[in-house]
């Protein structure tokens, strides 16, 4: 390997919004992550909606008028 041209691999810890830690490597130095696999629904079972800045919202005003008419 030639030397002086890999950046730094260290220590680091990632931090979840539900505040579980994880201590790994990486050439980063603290990582903040808003879901992990102790709070994400596939490994968890439970459904939990994550809407950062009202996306879905936004989303269905955007396509609301290609929606098709309801039946009767």
């Amino acid at each position: 390997m030639k030397k002086d041209i890999h950046p730094d691999y260290k220590p680091t810890v990632i931090r979840c919004a539900c505040g579980n830690t994880i201590e790994t490597g990486s050439v980063m130095q603290d990582i903040s992550v808003e879901i992990c696999s102790n709070c994400h629904p596939f490994f968890t079972g439970k459904q939990k909606l994550v809407d950062s800045a009202g996306r879905i919202e936004r989303f269905r005003r955007k396509y609301a008028k290609f929606q098709a008419p309801e039946k009767k």
